[in-house]
């Protein structure tokens, strides 16, 4: 994992991390927005600490454990990575409820173009906000985008203390096994 100095990490909230997807998906993991590490990277969930990569090989969903540099590996699993607001931050807490509410309506126009199968947004909080559903739980939901599903799973940073790697891996796999092969 490459080191960058206070002034490097600064300068990613500037960047644009692309999007990794295809049309028609098994699902499309959904992010709330990309920390700075992953801006100055350009690679999804680079933060070290950040349990995604290795909660998505424990439930099964990738044979072994992906680095985030190898993020591209995951359309031939038929597996993809966006978020919910593109700007980066250093915290999640400097968006405002308007740029949730502007990124859910954003990702709805994507996942309508896109078509997975799931959409799988990593964060309650985040999927509460950016969908106005206040009442939302991790678990699938009711709502559904055309014809893809949504289904809301743990917060993989390693600030959320609710969850342990394992049971967010338990989690993880419920939509594994619901999303087929």
């Amino acid at each position: 994992m490459p080191r960058f100095t206070p002034e490097e990490l600064e300068a990613a909230r500037d960047r644009v991390v692309p999007d990794v997807v295809a049309d028609g998906l098994r699902v499309l993991f959904c992010g709330i927005n990309p920390g700075l590490m992953t801006a100055a990277t350009g690679h999804h969930f680079a933060r070290p600490g950040n349990r995604f990569w290795p909660v998505l090989h424990r439930s099964g969903f990738t044979p072994r454990l992906l680095k985030p540099s190898e993020q591209q590996e995951l359309l031939s699993y038929g597996l993809g990575i966006t978020n919910v607001v593109a700007r980066p931050t250093a915290r999640a807490d400097e968006l405002s409820a308007e740029e949730y509410r502007e990124g859910g309506r954003l990702l709805a126009v994507k996942v309508g173009r896109l078509r997975p199968r799931w959409l799988a947004v990593v964060g309650v909080t985040a999927y509460r906000a950016a969908f106005d559903d206040r009442k939302a739980r991790v678990g699938p939901q009711s709502r559904m985008i055309g014809d893809t599903r949504v289904w809301v799973l743990p917060n993989p940073s390693g600030l959320n203390a609710h969850w342990t790697a394992e049971t967010m891996a338990e989690e993880f796999a419920r939509l594994r096994e619901a999303a087929g092969s």
